[in-house]
């Protein structure tokens, strides 16, 4: 098992352990990653006796895919239009994501989505960036198997994320920052990306892209031993919550490597935020803190990228 599987099936334990999803639903995705009952079952009674040694019964699930109240506001300005674009992969695949144009870019940054693939959320945080000054690209990590938008179920979509081998997930990260080059020549490119997609940014990092200038994953486990010097000019903005323990467990080896690497960095934990709290689609949304996460990734990116 790789550290990706480890951490997609994580991901699957604490929304069942949060009272997300229910033990049928839990059962169900744990089995599309691989996970057979007599594996998964124990792991759920685990969640289920913290629970009661809490005095806690658990809350009740709610729907297998929550999200946010109406009224959440998402962080950042109205976002700028996204279209659905087509671009060069390696070994003459064609790659799908959704391009968002600043007026007058400053930069530009590939936007590494998460576990579900290229939602609208995604792609809303795209066009947020290019509001902001950063024409942005959203890759769709499942262009292979048709795009996301081929898979009705967020489960199966996760699945086809964690059967994909980590070469090719790379390699397509390298053809966006190439496309962000070919779109906007002479601007710096950057990348963020959100749970699954701020491990691969570390990921992307760990891979050696000199090409990038400015990275900044949001909660996002790091490689095992990951090392960060074949990307010597990325600027990191390292993203936490307080209450994410699962990822911030990385957290100490991220700063490690990042030192070892001599990289220039910042490490910022919001308090009392949790893990996804910047995604206004779901049920950990932290408005507050996603609104302070945006300004300061906005500044991140105006001191690395711009000029």
């Amino acid at each position: 098992m790789t550290g990706f599987e480890g951490y997609l099936r994580g991901e699957v334990v604490a929304d069942y352990a949060d009272g997300l999803i229910d033990r049928r639903e839990a059962l169900r995705r744990l089995g599309l990653l691989g996970v057979g009952v007599a594996v998964a079952a124990p792991l759920l009674a685990a969640c289920d006796a913290q629970r009661g040694a809490a005095g806690d019964p658990g809350p009740a699930a709610v729907s297998a895919t929550p999200v946010a109240a109406p009224t959440a506001s998402p962080a950042g300005p109205s976002p700028l239009p996204t279209q659905e674009v087509t671009f060069a992969g390696p070994d003459g695949r064609q790659l799908k994501g959704a391009w968002a144009a600043a007026a007058r870019p400053q930069g530009t940054v590939l936007v590494i989505h998460e576990n579900k693939g290229l939602t609208p959320h995604i792609a809303s945080v795209a066009g947020r960036l290019a509001a902001s000054g950063f024409s942005a690209l959203a890759i769709d990590l499942l262009s292979e198997e048709g795009g996301t938008a081929s898979f009705t179920d967020p489960a199966q979509a996760t699945a086809a994320l964690n059967a994909a081998p980590m070469e090719r997930k790379l390699g397509d990260l390298k053809a966006g920052v190439t496309e962000l080059l070919r779109r906007e020549p002479g601007r710096k490119p950057g990348a963020v990306g959100f749970c699954f997609g701020g491990g691969m940014v570390w990921s992307l990092l760990a891979s050696g892209e000199p090409r990038l200038y400015a990275a900044a994953p949001f909660y996002g486990p790091f490689p095992e031993g990951a090392d960060l010097a074949g990307s010597p000019h990325a600027a990191v903005l390292a993203v936490y919550g307080e209450r994410d323990a699962r990822v911030n467990a990385t957290r100490d080896q991220a700063e490690q490597a990042l030192r070892a690497a001599g990289l220039t960095h910042r490490v910022v934990t919001y308090p009392g935020a949790d893990h996804a709290f910047f995604n206004d689609t779901g049920p950990r949304y932290d408005p507050a803190a996603a609104a302070q996460a945006y300004t300061q990734l906005i500044g991140w990116f105006t001191e690395h990228l711009g000029g």
